[in-house]
């Protein structure tokens, strides 16, 4: 009989104190900040209590396991096993009661963000987008609620109980319920505040993980713009209390399968219903104030800067404008991961034409870029990594808004083409077509957008798209032709579009 995994049968240390909070318990946040919080020098003194998104089903696997599950490193030459423990606790999202007691502690010291591009529901002008149903429910609801339960000055009666839990809050759900708690992610961890600020707790960081542009400065117009719209007291408080910290992550973790399930249980003797596979590399980049402390990721090898723009551009054009390149075009002729369209010399062309372009409108000092190129390949070209570009592909309209359009702005600026970035917009032009002509359904926050333009005429279809992405890009002739031309040669190149 295979054994369990939990910290008794695993011979585990203690669980540490909550001091973390987290939103979105996905694989990428189990093979990034937790590990770099389990190896940070610290690490023992800072337990995470992380939540799941949409679904509980990560929450009630990790919970049978005590939070506990195994990473596995998967380099050219063979898998590291290594068992994680940073995870402490694991709820469902929908546990907003749990939420605001976890934050509202004065223990907890920040909140961190895996939530996906589209949960911060931000209009093309970067502000909170209040009229998607989501956020005026959440709204209306949080406005119910501080109706019935005004803010509490009186420190008297914000005193914590003998075990050193914060007293109850009224901007909670009923425990154990998800009654009367707000549906969007931003709405959440507004609520969430709220019972910080009520229980007197003081304080603290909002660090975003999530893999786009200003990641700091989205999370504080969802979050501080649904606190405005809310009640502008509570706006004010998280504005002079909350730290938001921009980052610029990277760690390529596919999805697992059944094949690592039972490779774990093959090479260490326990049944882990939830491992994640990753690469060795892994990167790390933080900007800004913890005014509450923080773990020493530092010694884990995380940067902390005073600007992260040129960082997080490196990133998104040059590692994922290439993944979003490939996704495309490398499914358009047939390949299904990174490294089988990497190794098609026409996508490897077009990789090189498109950093190019990136390069000349990144710093030429200071961020290692011909270096940072070559690790890319090195890291694209590991087929043991089945990074798959379906997956990729997902929610294409919100990433080529970071990864192609700067790029192809600045070019056409410049007066030179942009024909590499124009490639990537042309790829998920075609991509959609495909789609729409076989009835394939689109993973996308824009999906009903995405599938009724390609019904349009040859052109407004185009246009119709590109104003998906950006409405100025969409009236750029210059940017319109750019793109029908590299349409074209996709399909000159041998693309089935």
């Amino acid at each position: 009989m295979t054994t369990p995994l939990n910290r008794s049968t695993a011979n585990a240390a203690p669980a540490a104190p909550v001091r973390i909070v987290h939103l979105g318990l996905g694989a990428f946040h189990r093979a990034h900040q937790a590990w770099y919080t389990q190896h940070a020098s610290d690490g023992a003194e800072w337990g995470i209590a992380a939540f799941t998104g949409r679904r509980p089903d990560a929450a009630t696997a990790l919970g049978a396991q005590d939070g506990l599950y195994t990473l596995i490193e998967r380099g050219g030459e063979g898998d590291r096993f290594e068992l994680m423990s940073s995870i402490v606790e694991a709820h469902d999202g929908a546990d907003v009661a749990t939420l605001c007691r976890l934050v509202a502690a004065p223990s907890t010291a920040l909140v961190t963000l895996t939530i996906t591009e589209a949960a911060y529901n931000l209009g093309a002008d970067g502000t909170l987008d209040t009229a998607t149903p989501a956020v005026q429910a959440d709204i209306d609801l949080l406005r119910a609620t501080l109706a019935r339960f005004p803010a509490v000055d009186d420190a008297a009666e914000l005193e914590a109980d003998d075990a050193g839990h914060a007293p109850p809050n009224a901007w909670a759900p009923a425990a154990g319920g998800s009654a009367r708690g707000a549906a969007t992610a931003a709405g959440r961890l507004v609520q969430a505040l709220a019972a910080r600020r009520r229980a007197g707790s003081g304080p603290i960081a909002v660090v975003s993980c999530d893999n786009l542009a200003n990641n700091a400065t989205a999370a504080r117009a969802a979050i501080g713009g649904l606190a405005d719209a809310v009640d502008p007291e509570l706006g004010g408080w998280i504005a002079g209390n909350v730290s938001f910290v921009g980052t610029s992550i990277d760690r390529i973790t596919p999805r697992t399968t059944d094949a690592e399930i039972a490779l774990v249980e093959a090479e260490c003797g326990y049944a882990d219903s939830s491992p994640v596979v990753t690469e060795p590399f892994s990167d790390w980049v933080l900007c800004g104030a913890f005014p509450a402390g923080r773990p020493d990721w530092a010694s884990a090898g995380a940067v902390f800067v005073d600007e992260i723009e040129d960082f997080e551009n490196r990133k998104l054009w040059l590692l994922n404008g290439a993944h979003s390149l490939m996704a495309y075009a490398g499914q358009l002729r047939g390949h299904a991961t990174v490294a089988q369209a990497l190794a098609d010399p026409a996508c490897a062309a077009w990789i090189t034409e498109f950093w190019d372009e990136a390069e000349r409108n990144l710093p030429a000092e200071g961020l290692g870029i011909p270096a940072y190129r070559a690790a890319l390949l090195e890291r694209f070209g590991n087929a043991r990594i089945a990074h798959h570009l379906a997956q990729i592909a997902m929610d294409g309209s919100n990433k080529l808004r970071m990864r192609a359009i700067p790029v192809l702005k600045a070019e056409l600026a410049a007066g030179r083409t942009g024909a590499g970035a124009a490639r990537m917009i042309a790829a998920w032009v075609a991509y959609l077509r495909r789609a729409h002509a076989s009835g394939a359904p689109i993973a996308d926050a824009a999906a009903a957008e995405l599938q009724t333009a390609p019904a349009l005429p040859a052109g407004e279809d185009l246009k119709a798209l590109l104003d998906v992405l950006d409405a100025q890009l969409a009236a750029d002739r210059a940017a319109e032709s750019a793109v029908t031309a590299q349409i074209g040669a996709i399909s000159v190149a041998g693309a089935s579009v």
